[in-house]
């Protein structure tokens, strides 16, 4: 088994690894959201744009459902070009963005820091979109509602941040 290379992989299996690659950094960062929202979400000062607390589920599930894909997509691509798998590694990188976002902001509790955070989590994101449009257009396209998200939640971070 140690000499199995992703290569190698069926594709099905690649797909589902990566789709669940990218909800493992949903549940990582679950860990410090859920119990969070009731003990302390709850009493922030909002905006009125701030969605209902239910959406947030469905929407990360979606999105992160969509990375997955996306991530596939590129690793396909880049199997056997070391430039393209760049691309692949900076999504890792992106990731482990998009998990600590949710650590700072709901297990530190720190909506400066996480705003900082997610800033650059929206420039790493879109740095995907533009590479992942040279390699696979679907890929980036995948990436686009995931983007549009991360404006919306930076805006709202931003808003936590100076009302509270």
């Amino acid at each position: 088994m140690k000499d199995m290379k992703i290569e190698k992989l069926p594709k099905p299996v690649l797909l589902v690894s990566s789709i669940v690659l990218c909800q493992l950094a949903g549940v990582i960062g679950s860990l410090a959201t859920t119990p969070a929202i009731p003990t302390w979400f709850v009493y922030l000062n909002k905006p009125t744009f701030s969605p209902p607390n239910w959406l947030f589920a469905p929407v990360w599930l979606t999105l992160y459902t969509m990375m997955g894909i996306a991530f596939y997509l590129i690793i396909v691509k880049s199997l056997k070009n070391k430039k393209k798998r760049i691309a692949a590694g900076l999504f890792l990188g992106h990731l482990v963005l998009n998990t600590l976002w949710s650590l700072v902001f709901f297990g530190l509790k720190d909506l400066g820091l996480a705003l900082l955070v997610i800033v650059l989590l929206w420039l790493m994101i879109a740095i995907l979109i533009d590479l992942f449009w040279k390699i696979e257009k679907r890929a980036s396209l995948l990436l686009i509602p995931y983007f549009l998200w991360v404006s919306f939640a930076t805006f709202l971070n931003l808003a936590l941040w100076q009302l509270n």
